[in-house]
C-alpha cells in the first residue's frame, strides 16, 4: 500500500480484515515482492510530489506497466488515471486506467456526501460510498468497465487488473470492495 500520505491506516485495517497482509510502501525497495498496490485517498498533489521526491513514481509506473494489480481510491484514482484535469501543470499520473478525471469535481470539502451505491456484480446490496472532494470521471475509454455511477457519472471503474473509485470505501466500514480486489489478486 502506498504509504506517503492519506488514508493509509484505514486501508491497512480494511485489508487486514479481509485476510491480506498490507506492506507500507515509502521507497522503491518496498515494492519488492508485492502482489498488488493500493493507492489511498488523500491529497493527490501532495502524493504526486512525494512520489517524485521519494523516487517511487518511476518504480511504481514500471510495476503497473508490467501488470501489477492496483486499487486507487479518490486521490489514488487521480494518480492512476490516463489524464487529470484541474491538476498542477507538472502533475503526472500513471495512465494505468483509461479514464480522464477532474480533481475535486464534486466540489470542496463542504460538498462531501454519502450515498448508497448499487455496484454491478457486488453481492449484498448497495455499498455505502463516502465522497470527499471526489474526482469526477469525465471520460472512460473503450476498455474500461463502469461498475457504478452517480447521476450518470462513473464513480467505480475497472480495466484489467486496475480498480478505481472516486469515493472512500475505506471509511464506510463496508469491506466488499477490498474483498473484491484482494480476491482478484
Amino acid at each position: 500500500m502506498l504509504a506517503l500520505q492519506g488514508d493509509v491506516a484505514e486501508h491497512a485495517a480494511a485489508l487486514l480484515s479481509v485476510g491480506a497482509h498490507p506492506v507500507e510502501v515509502r521507497v522503491p525497495d518496498d515494492l519488492a515482492g508485492l502482489d498488488a498496490l493500493v493507492l489511498p485517498g488523500g491529497e493527490s498533489t501532495t502524493m504526486s510530489r512525494l512520489l517524485e521526491s521519494s523516487g517511487l513514481f518511476d518504480a511504481v509506473g514500471e510495476r503497473l506497466a508490467e501488470g501489477m494489480p492496483a486499487f486507487g481510491t479518490c486521490a489514488g484514482m487521480i494518480l492512476l488515471a490516463a489524464d487529470v484535469m484541474d491538476g498542477r501543470a507538472d502533475q503526472r499520473s500513471f495512465g494505468a486506467i483509461d479514464v480522464v478525471v477532474r480533481r475535486n469535481g464534486y466540489g470542496r470539502q463542504v460538498d462531501s456526501f454519502e450515498q448508497a451505491l448499487p455496484v454491478e456484480g457486488l453481492v449484498g446490496g448497495p455499498l455505502d460510498a463516502v465522497f470527499i472532494r471526489a474526482p469526477v470521471v469525465e471520460r472512460v475509454g473503450p476498455g474500461v468497465e463502469v461498475l457504478a455511477e452517480v447521476d450518470g457519472s462513473p464513480v467505480l471503474c475497472r480495466q484489467g487488473p486496475v480498480l478505481v473509485a472516486a469515493f472512500h470505501p475505506e471509511l464506510s466500514g463496508d469491506l466488499r470492495l477490498h474483498q473484491l480486489f484482494v480476491g482478484e489478486c
